[in-house]
């Protein structure tokens, strides 16, 4: 188990394979365990990193603290890059992740080559998405006073990946994700909703990006398409066409080969050096 003290934390991390670097960002609960199987076939072209975000799963929670922000994950991230010597790198943020991944972007963009957004949660820049925030806070509200984090945390998984996902889920990985319950409820969630950077601001950002979306999300009926509205904003605002990823939420773990064949080659223009 590889851990490394960075930026007053320790974090616990994962790589794998040689070549350009690529940093997986997970949303809530930040857990490494979501990029196992891509990470494993992408580490025969690049170098593969993924980390528990602070106090989540593997990584400890330091000594004090009670919440953090997105100035205090981004910094992680780039403390974490520059500590292993794998800046600049392409980074991947994911649902919660991409909102880290904005941050980096924007006040760290020494240490990125490139960004990949998938379906960065803005979820509030839709009234689709408001009404889904205000029913997901009820869920999370009424699963706390009924069984406590892990409830909560069980609810909110099957909400955003689905039912057939999380009981497909290795039962260790999930297991660790539910223990996540009061970090992710009690010390990210107010940070996540309230995170919300502007249309100049995103329109600053100069790494090479691309945006990614569920194409079952596209689907106006669809459940989480307010994530699909929140990419095609971040799209839109980026100045950058959206692609889609087959599935919904959670490609690696419903359409893995097809996901990778999407991936790989984004992954790969974004890693190319500027002069390439």
């Amino acid at each position: 188990m590889a851990t490394i003290a960075v930026n007053g934390t320790t974090l616990y991390y994962e790589r794998r394979g040689e070549g350009p670097p690529v940093v997986f960002i997970s949303g809530a609960p930040g857990d490494a365990g979501f990029w196992t199987e891509i990470g494993d076939l992408l580490a025969d072209e690049f170098t593969v990193l993924s980390y528990d975000r602070r106090g989540t799963s593997r990584s400890p929670r330091p000594e004090g603290w009670t919440n953090t922000s997105m100035d205090e994950q981004a910094d992680d991230a780039a403390a974490l890059l520059e500590a292993l010597d794998l800046a600049p790198a392409v980074g991947y943020g994911h649902s919660g992740g991409g909102l880290v991944l904005t941050n980096l972007a924007l006040r760290h963009p020494e240490v990125l080559r490139g960004a990949v957004f998938h379906e960065p949660a803005f979820l509030t820049v839709t009234p689709a998405g408001r009404a889904v925030v205000e029913g997901l806070q009820g869920i999370v509200a009424d699963a706390m006073a009924r069984g406590g984090p892990r409830l909560a945390m069980e609810l909110f998984l099957r909400w955003a990946d689905g039912d057939e996902v999380y009981e497909a889920m290795d039962p260790a990985f999930r297991d660790r994700m539910l223990d996540d319950g009061e970090v992710v409820f009690g010390m990210e969630m107010a940070s996540s909703v309230g995170y919300l950077p502007t249309a100049g601001q995103l329109a600053q950002i100069a790494v090479p990006s691309v945006v990614l979306a569920g194409t079952d999300n596209a689907d106006p009926e669809a459940r989480l398409h307010c994530l699909h509205g929140a990419a095609q904003w971040a799209a839109d605002g980026l100045g950058v066409p959206l692609i889609e990823t087959p599935g919904a939420h959670l490609p690696q773990a419903t359409h893995l080969h097809e996901y990778a064949a999407i991936v790989r080659p984004v992954l790969a223009r974004l890693a190319a050096p500027v002069d390439a």
